[in-house]
């Protein structure tokens, strides 16, 4: 429906609401922090007159935020990245957020695409609310389309979104720690080798000292 609907909601001073997928983990590189820039960019280019606000997924995306966007908090969600990802979360991110009482017109979702074990691509994908799914133009293509059709089916397809958009932030989360993890088990290994080359040498450099002074003491004696 979303591919064959015009929804007319390029109109900058329209209601803008912004969902932002991190989780409560860290350790993982640059995959949260590329998602704040990615948000932070894009709230610079709106117009200061349009209306914005922010939905929090993860303490990660929540402490990023909030030295200078906290007065467009919406909602701030916790306890998220612990477990993989479920329907069940996806739905309850979607129901905070129709249940809100904010009136928006357009809105983003910004996540993390996996593209590999070793890369990913910041991403996001746009979402319109029941009321301006409902005066869309186009809507006339379909027939009996009501109200509660409408609600029901922009609750079950942002859940659905939303619930995508977690699987590939959970898979470039997951693979982006598994290198993180191996980078730093290698620089850790070098650490300790030269570690214990200085170790090595400095024990042998005392040996030699005391049996120099052992050697120099018996030959005084004689």
């Amino acid at each position: 429906m979303y591919e064959r609907v015009d929804f007319g909601v390029a109109n900058p001073e329209k209601q803008r609401l912004m969902i932002v997928l991190t989780s409560d983990r860290g350790l993982c590189g640059s995959v949260h922090s590329s998602v704040v820039k990615n948000v932070r960019n894009h709230l610079n280019d709106i117009p200061p007159d349009t209306g914005v606000k922010l939905v929090t997924v993860g303490d990660k995306a929540k402490s990023l935020l909030q030295a200078k966007h906290r007065d467009k908090f919406l909602v701030t969600l916790n306890e998220y990245g612990r477990k993989p990802p479920c329907f069940d979360d996806a739905s309850f991110v979607a129901k905070q957020v129709l249940e809100s009482g904010y009136t928006f017109d357009a809105g983003t979702i910004f996540y993390n695409q996996y593209k590999s074990v070793v890369s990913f691509k910041t991403s996001k994908m746009a979402f319109v609310s029941p009321t301006v799914l409902e005066a869309a133009p186009d809507m006339s293509i379909y027939d009996e389309v009501d109200e509660d059709v409408l609600t029901c089916y922009t609750e079950f397809s942002l859940s659905a979104m939303v619930y995508g958009a977690m699987k590939e932030a959970a898979a470039s989360e997951q693979s982006s720690r598994m290198t993180a993890m191996d980078s730093a088990s290698k620089n850790a290994g070098e650490m300790i080798d030269k570690l214990t080359l200085t170790f090595n040498r400095t024990r042998q450099a005392v040996i030699t000292r005391e049996l120099i002074e052992i050697i120099s003491g018996a030959s005084a004696l004689e």
